[in-house]
């Protein structure tokens, strides 16, 4: 087939399953890296989002230091984060908490 010894056209072909998985791996991160927020500037100015002040920063299921750790975020890490505030915690979405002294809101950015 195609004059080429059958090892070829195996790593041949994987090659190109690597790249293709590359590829499509790469436009997933893309679209995760927007979290789905809206693409107008004047909506993305409008949406809280915190940069981290701490080395690590960990995050919490509900807004309680004794709650269980679900991620962290390392220091100056840029974040999308809802208004909400409680127990002096921040809340970035639904089962995801950080402690607000440790984010500071971005410039220009809507954090109530």
């Amino acid at each position: 087939m195609l004059g080429l010894p059958k090892r070829t056209l195996i790593v041949i072909a994987v090659l190109v399953g690597v790249i293709v998985l590359y590829v499509i791996g790469s436009n997933k991160q893309a679209g995760n890296a927007n979290n789905a927020s809206p693409t107008t500037p004047a909506a993305n100015a409008s949406q809280c989002r915190v940069t981290v002040t701490a080395d690590v920063l960990k995050v919490r299921a509900a807004p309680d230091v004794k709650s269980a750790q679900v991620g962290s975020y390392k220091q100056k890490a840029e974040v999308d984060a809802e208004k909400v505030t409680q127990n002096g915690f921040r809340k970035l979405s639904e089962g995801h908490w950080v402690s607000n002294d440790f984010v500071k809101p971005i410039a220009g950015r809507d954090c109530g």
